[in-house]
């Protein structure tokens, strides 16, 4: 469900069977790229994906970067019922990441997909730790001048998710 869900929502999933896997997908997808926005890594998830940029000359920067044409995180939990990430920021998870880059690509464990906001709230032990949590709904998008859809006015114009 959350698969189709993403995708009614112009998601592009990418599904892998495996850390291997999602690192090639990774480096196919950004190709090319000198610097790239991102998370900490011990924070994206993937342990080989450090060594996989250096070898490809790739630098991946916390920092915001205006130039950076991709941004990389994890994701702290998926909902089925709207195929949305679910987000936070705080130590070694800059939310700059998932906004500032015009692709975001997104990391996500299928054990990390849930019924609802509902159910993942019920779930959370303590809400003072990340300094936001947010909720992605596809490519960025706004309707708000004579209702024309305009894809990446906000954020970014694609949304890749990684799915191990």
């Amino acid at each position: 469900r959350f698969i189709t869900e993403a995708e009614k929502l112009t998601c592009k999933i990418h599904q892998v069977a495996d850390e291997k896997e999602a690192v090639e997908e990774i480096l196919a997808l950004i190709e090319g790229e000198e610097k790239v926005l991102g998370w900490s890594f011990d924070r994206i998830g993937l342990p080989s994906l450090e060594s996989a940029l250096n070898e490809a000359s790739i630098h991946l920067d916390e920092l915001p970067n205006p130039e950076a044409r991709y941004g990389i995180t994890g994701a702290d939990a998926a909902l089925a019922a709207t195929g949305s990430i679910v987000l936070s920021s705080g130590a070694g998870k800059p939310r700059v990441a998932s906004l500032l880059p015009p692709v975001h690509i997104a990391v996500l464990r299928s054990e990390q997909i849930i019924r609802d906001l509902e159910s993942w709230i019920v779930l959370q032990e303590n809400f003072t730790e990340p300094g936001n949590i947010f909720v992605i709904s596809g490519p960025s998008k706004t309707a708000d001048i004579a209702m024309e859809l305009v894809m990446g006015m906000h954020g970014p114009q694609e949304l890749h998710i990684i799915l191990i």
